[in-house]
């Protein structure tokens, strides 16, 4: 897969300083795009989205019963599916988490009971025997499940996806910009943190600025990334929430940090697993959004170097 790490770019500070980064950033989205393609060929992303395709999509209601048991919950799976499927085990003394698990049985054409519940019930249906009828849903049972930090084992192929790099003071520099951005921030301890495995989130609230709250973490260069990219949401799409735009509103975001990062001389290559990761939009969408990821990039890119040549 292509590399996107550069040194720093500088612009002339002049007349053509907005055209020249406008068609800089076009190109680095062209390279964005054939990395995304790289990145959906390689060994490494199938081996990944083999094993991802071996969890279970859970129910709403399971979802929010696996959150309030183990907020920092990310894969979830049965003590045996761990064994089978995962060759991990499950550590001792880890406690389960409990969700309802679907009860599929044999259903009688007519009142829809299992053909145990069946013969205690009134119903008269006989024209087939039991073992002819169709499987469906009857019922449901609690089932014990672990997330896979509660486990050990073969480790699960991971998507390189952090940026890497020095980031030679944009941190504190994307720190002080996010006030003039509108933007509040909480760097979250890991300890604290319970958004699952995601590396930043930003809240939209009522009346006030956008808070974007990043897990803390031992690279800078990927943090500062990470906040670019929970700014781009900020800047971005405050107001938005359907699901058919989730894919896009990432793809922008993921885009903007791609670019800021790569700008200030970081490897930001991994924003090609990141998308890939991503059903939905074909990676030329971004070519179609270029405006908006453009002018949100410039924007921060250059709220950050008026920062930072102030020091």
């Amino acid at each position: 897969m292509a590399t996107s790490s550069s040194t720093r770019e500088t612009f002339d500070d002049s007349d053509t300083r907005h055209d020249e980064m406008h068609s800089t950033i076009e190109a680095w989205l062209g390279d964005l795009v054939e990395e995304v393609d790289d990145a959906v060929s390689s060994e490494q992303f199938k081996e990944w989205l083999d094993v991802q395709s071996r969890f279970h999509d859970y129910s709403h209601r399971n979802t929010l019963l696996i959150k309030l048991q183990c907020p920092h919950a990310t894969k979830v799976a049965g003590y045996r599916t761990w064994q089978n499927e995962f060759d991990r085990h499950v550590k001792e003394g880890e406690k389960a988490i409990w969700i309802w698990a679907p009860i599929i049985a044999r259903q009688c054409p007519e009142c829809g009971n299992s053909p145990s519940y069946h013969e205690r019930s009134d119903c008269e249906y006989d024209d087939t025997e039991p073992d002819e009828w169709d499987k469906g849903l009857v019922g449901f049972r609690p089932a014990p499940v672990f997330d896979v930090s509660q486990t050990e084992g073969e480790p699960l192929p991971e998507l390189e996806t952090q940026a890497l790099g020095n980031v030679d003071g944009l941190l504190p520099a994307l720190l002080e910009t996010a006030s003039e951005l509108g933007v509040a921030v909480d760097i979250v301890p890991p300890q604290e943190w319970s958004h699952g495995s995601a590396k930043g989130v930003c809240q939209y609230r009522l009346g006030t600025q956008p808070l974007v709250k990043v897990r803390d973490r031992e690279s800078e260069a990927d943090l500062a990334v990470t906040l670019v990219h929970e700014y781009a949401h900020a800047l971005l799409h405050g107001g938005i929430d359907t699901e058919d735009e989730r894919s896009k509103r990432e793809l922008e975001a993921e885009a903007v940090g791609y670019i800021v990062g790569r700008y200030f001389g970081l490897d930001t290559s991994g924003s090609a697993f990141y998308l890939a990761a991503w059903e939905g939009d074909e990676p030329e969408t971004l070519l179609d959004r270029l405006e908006r990821i453009s002018s949100t990039s410039q924007e921060i890119i250059d709220a950050v170097e008026e920062v930072m040549s102030d020091e």
